[in-house]
């Protein structure tokens, strides 16, 4: 078929593209914001972009509209679309329909050709992490996933692949992070809710996306739509250390469970020369020795292990894996050292993430300074929901420099409570120059967006290396 897909720049929307193309479709896009990286991806595969939304676009005449979750009421091809009654569905629903459980989708016996074995992870953090590492132990275990994961996993070097064909047929596994945002304008359920999962992974539950969330309990209710999915015969695993997502489990699970985190399922105990030993409720079942940084990687490993058991991979492999995982793209990513001076960039954003991520970055350098750089750019966070949590959250970092820009909350305000240690900055250039200027041989610059944040990582290289020519003084 010929899908044309709107919003098709954004990770999710990309991937389902790149999947479409793969299984033979015709895939057309459009965006309001057409650039690098994503528009070079997708079009490298033979997809054509279309920049904004013109009603024009229906002269394609495709097969179906795909919609992301980016597109609402009063967009102008939408709205012809709608006046047109023309065809459409969400980007998650084409996805079940098509690639995950097509047999069904056409009426005819689950379990048929093409069906998926869906390994689902959930979370308000780390679903991008867990599901690459899980991706990465199948891929390992030879059983060649197909993968949608809303980051890129350096050991693939892409975030969305349908899964290699060969001779034995097409792999039935396939791992997707599981976002607990909603579909579409028109169906406001979770994403996650279309995937059916025999394996899922529940990794945490905070409250996040007060955009379209009133409360936790709200988020819950999602959660728990999800674990109805999962069937008799799959398998879901869930964090033991957290209480809510104990009272979703408690409201109806009709799966076997098993728990991470905690002595009573899988749980790791570290060893004085850094490696890992992991246990299944009593029983040892390898040791992991790999340079991934923070207890909440630890957990996220213990997530993945369990979840490729359920699908075929013995412990012991996923554990040999991990130790050959390379992490993900904006995960405590370095970007360049300058004159001493280490650049990391990460996606964290919610104060959860930034504690941790901080937490991780000072647990592997010791005594050294952190320099915490943070855009508080989701929409949780300019709604100015979590920011009296923001202090707490930069604790373990010496300085931190936060760009309050289109903030609807005064940043300055909000960490007050860590006096000279915190500055703000409504203006990057200036913001780039403090980082700069209070940088020093052996410090660690960390940022923290969940988007571009305006290039600042490369900015604040070329500073530091303005800085630290001779003629700039040193720095």
């Amino acid at each position: 078929m010929h899908i044309h897909i709107l919003g098709v720049c954004g990770t999710f929307m990309g991937g389902i593209a790149a999947i479409a193309k793969q299984a033979g479709h015709k895939v057309t896009g459009c965006d309001a914001n057409v650039y690098p990286p994503m528009s070079t991806q997708l079009e490298a595969q033979g997809i054509e972009l279309i920049e904004g939304f013109d009603p024009s676009q229906i002269k394609r005449e495709p097969d179906v509209f795909v919609i992301g979750n980016v597109v609402s009421r009063g967009n102008p091809l939408m709205e012809e679309i709608l006046n047109r009654g023309l065809p459409y569905i969400s980007g998650p629903q084409w996805l079940a329909e098509n690639i995950l459980h097509p047999s069904t989708a056409c009426g005819r016996e689950a379990g048929g050709e093409g069906e998926k074995w869906v390994l689902a992870v959930a979370g308000t953090h780390g679903k991008t992490t867990t599901a690459a590492m899980l991706a990465w132990i199948l891929e390992y275990a030879q059983l060649e996933p197909g993968f949608l994961i809303g980051g890129v996993p350096q050991n693939f070097a892409i975030s969305a692949r349908l899964g290699p064909s060969t001779a034995a047929g097409k792999s039935p596994f396939f791992v997707i992070e599981a976002d607990e945002y909603d579909t579409a304008f028109f169906d406001k359920r979770s994403k996650f809710v279309h995937y059916r999962p025999r394996t899922a992974v529940l990794n945490n539950l905070e409250f996040d996306h007060a955009d379209i969330f009133p409360d936790l309990a709200a988020i819950e209710t999602q959660f728990h739509h999800l674990v109805r999915t999962v069937p008799g015969n799959g398998l879901i695993v869930s964090n033991g250390r957290e209480e809510n997502l104990e009272r979703v489990l408690a409201r109806g699970c009709w799966t076997p469970l098993e728990t991470f985190g905690g002595e009573g399922g899988w749980h790791a105990e570290t060893q004085a020369d850094g490696s890992e030993e992991i246990y299944f409720r009593r029983d040892r079942q390898g040791t992991l020795r790999w340079d991934i940084l923070g207890e909440h990687n630890r957990l996220n490993a213990l997530a993945a292990v369990a979840a490729a058991r359920h699908a075929g991979v013995p412990a012991h492999v996923g554990i040999e894996a991990l130790g050959e995982f390379r992490s993900v793209k904006r995960r405590m990513e370095v970007r360049g050292s300058v004159g001493g001076v280490t650049v990391y960039d990460d996606f964290a954003h919610h104060p959860t993430a930034i504690a941790t991520t901080v937490a991780g970055l000072r647990k592997k350098i010791g005594a050294a300074r952190i320099l915490a750089v943070l855009e508080p750019r989701s929409n949780t966070m300019k709604l100015g929901v979590m920011k009296d949590a923001l202090p707490g959250s930069l604790k373990d970092a010496n300085l931190s420099f936060c760009y309050g820009a289109n903030l609807g909350w005064d940043a300055a305000a909000a960490l007050a409570p860590m006096g000279e240690r915190a500055q703000t900055f409504a203006d990057l250039d200036r913001l780039v120059a403090a980082v700069a200027a209070a940088a020093r041989p052996g410090d660690h610059v960390l940022v923290m967006s969940n988007g571009g944040f305006g290039g600042v990582h490369e900015k604040l290289l070329a500073a530091l290396a303005r800085l630290s020519a001779p003629e700039g003084g040193g720095i």
